[in-house]
This record gives structure tokens, C-alpha cells and sequence, in this order.
């Protein structure tokens, strides 16, 4: 069973990177983070309370590093941080989770907030989330530290201060998970595609495609192999990577951003925390413009509720 499926996911893997490869690679509005295989809650609603507890998770990604900045001395390298919370829900039949999001580019910023359930059901051996997920971003762009070429630029033209908007967003998404085997995710973020009236910032839809296999090499050593593809409907980004567990006590592995950055990762745990750490190597034209690589460091932390059930039991000498 665990090879057939290793093969499919395979296919899978060299299908993908058939699309990532025959496009260019570009920016795109979601935030993209290395360490993907511990931040699924964020792009794919259906995963939320996949696990047996409460989990929280926090990543915090300085990019590029090093990128000139402008005539003021002002960083314009993206950075971004995001939080998201997930729990298993018993009488809804799934799970409920939220995400917190700011993700900074030069003079733009966004702040977003996503609260989304999935309906959980068992298929085969393994558990499928269906999830919806409902949030906004608010999106500020100060229009007056642009220094254009051209000043009659229609979308720059005229505006000199800091403008913003608030746009909502749908999201939906399916997660399939055989516990200690493999998993597979489909989502899409940004459904509405709205635009912003004062930033003239238009929402573009993204789809997501995850997946990951567990291969126990030693008693001791597991080795994870997992790939994430994101795509807009124009460009595509295609990451390729895996982690290697030692007693689920540390890790440590590598990833591969097709045509962006090679990253290497490490992490321990700490009972129920984890720790993270990753650096990318730029790979792209950037790594001349004089970006140092990337950091990002990652925090999880997840805690099961046990209830403790009362089997006593005690007899009425009226109810016999």
C-alpha cells in the first residue's frame, strides 16, 4: 500500500513540476514561507483540526535580507509574520481554526484575518477535511514615498498620502490525511477576487496543492519527503523539499523553490513544542541586487484536553 501511493504522489510531484517550470516565476499576493509542512492551517482551511488537540503555530519570515534599500534608507525586503490556532471540535463533527496574517512589501501592507471549520469524515483508511474559511485583508499602500518615472501614471497619479481598504475573502479547501503514511491537500484563498475602491489593489485567486509522505527509514530516523505547489492562474511556484526526524527529537532537511532559493532547515522539540529555524540561499537575479538570503523561524505548540470520566457507580436503594 505505501509504495503504490509513493508512486502516486510521485506522478504527482513530476506533474507539477512540469507546470512550475514552463513559467516564470514571479511575485505572488500570498505570502510564500519555507518551513510550508508546519503552516497547511494558513492556506488550506480543511486542514483545521486534523490533529488530536489544541494547536498553535507562529512563523515570523525576514526576506531577502540585505536588499538595497531606497533613497532613504528604508528596508523595502518583504517580511511577514503569521499566527494560526486549530482545534478538533467533536460535536460539530471537525475542527475550527483562525489565522492571523501581516506580510510587509516596501510601502504596502496587508493584515488579514481568516476564521474557517472543516467537516471531517473517514475515507478508506484515512480522515478528509472539507473546510471553509471566511477572513479580510486590509491593504495599505503609501502612495506619497513612491518616486516614479513616470508622474502621470494612472494608478499613482494624483494620490500622495497613504490610502486603504478592507476586502473579504472565501476560501475552501480538502485535506486527506492517513496518519503515519501520507496526506494530500486541494485549496484555493481569495475566492471573491475583490478590489480595493482607494488602493485600486484587485484580490487575485490562488490554488494550493500539498503533499507529504512518511517513510520510517530505522527505528529511529524518519524521513519526510513533501512539495507544495501555488498557483494564480498565471505563474506558478513550485517547492520541493524533506525532513529527516531523529526520535522526534530534532530535524533537520532541505528545500528547493524552483528558479528562487535553496533553503536548509533545522528544529527540536521540546515535549509539545517545537522549533524551527530556516535559511534560504537566493538562487534567483536577486541574489545580485544584494539580498543576503531569507530567515524564518517557526513556533508550535499543541496540548490534547483529556477529560477524566468518573466510572463509579452507586445504587438507590429505591431503583433497584
Amino acid at each position: 500500500m505505501h509504495y503504490k501511493m509513493f508512486k502516486k504522489l510521485i506522478k504527482i510531484l513530476l506533474l507539477s513540476l512540469l507546470v512550475a517550470v514552463s513559467v516564470d516565476i514571479q511575485a505572488q499576493q500570498e505570502p510564500q514561507f519555507t518551513q510550508n509542512m508546519f503552516n497547511y492551517m494558513f492556506v488550506n482551511p480543511g486542514y483545521a483540526g486534523m490533529r488530536d488537540g489544541i494547536c498553535a503555530s507562529g512563523i515570523v519570515r525576514q526576506q531577502w535580507v540585505g536588499l538595497n534599500n531606497d533613497m532613504e534608507g528604508n528596508s523595502i525586503a518583504p517580511e511577514t509574520f503569521v499566527m494560526s490556532v486549530d482545534a478538533p471540535i467533536d460535536i460539530l463533527h471537525g475542527g475550527v481554526g483562525l489565522s492571523i496574517q501581516r506580510d510587509k512589501l516596501a510601502y504596502s501592507s496587508n493584515v488579514g484575518v481568516k476564521l474557517g471549520y472543516s467537516y471531517h469524515a473517514t475515507l478508506g483508511m484515512g480522515d478528509l477535511g472539507i473546510g471553509a474559511q471566511f477572513g479580510f485583508v486590509n491593504k495599505t499602500i503609501d502612495f506619497g514615498r513612491f518616486n516614479p518615472t513616470d508622474s502621470s501614471d494612472p494608478v499613482i497619479e494624483g494620490r500622495t498620502g497613504e490610502e486603504q481598504d478592507m476586502m473579504f475573502d472565501l476560501a475552501f479547501g480538502l485535506f486527506y490525511d492517513v496518519p503515519d503514511q501520507y496526506y494530500l491537500g486541494l485549496s484555493s484563498t481569495r475566492l471573491m477576487q475583490n478590489s480595493g475602491a482607494n488602493t485600486r489593489f484587485n484580490l487575485k485567486r490562488h490554488y494550493f496543492l500539498v503533499g507529504g509522505y512518511h517513510y520510517q527509514i530505522t527505528p529511529v530516523y524518519e524521513l519526510t519527503p513533501s512539495f507544495m505547489v501555488k498557483y494564480d492562474g498565471a505563474v506558478a511556484q513550485f517547492d520541493i523539499g524533506g525532513i529527516v526526524e531523529y526520535e522526534k527529537k530534532y530535524w533537520g532537511g532541505v528545500n528547493y523553490r524552483v528558479q528562487d532559493a535553496v533553503s536548509v532547515m533545522i528544529g527540536l522539540y521540546l515535549k509539545d513544542l517545537k522549533f524551527g529555524y530556516a535559511y534560504d540561499i537566493t538562487t534567483s537575479r536577486l541574489s545580485g541586487a544584494g539580498s543576503g538570503g531569507s530567515h524564518e523561524l517557526m513556533l508550535s505548540y499543541c496540548f490534547k484536553i483529556e477529560v477524566e470520566k468518573n466510572n463509579n457507580s452507586y445504587r438507590n436503594i429505591r431503583f433497584l
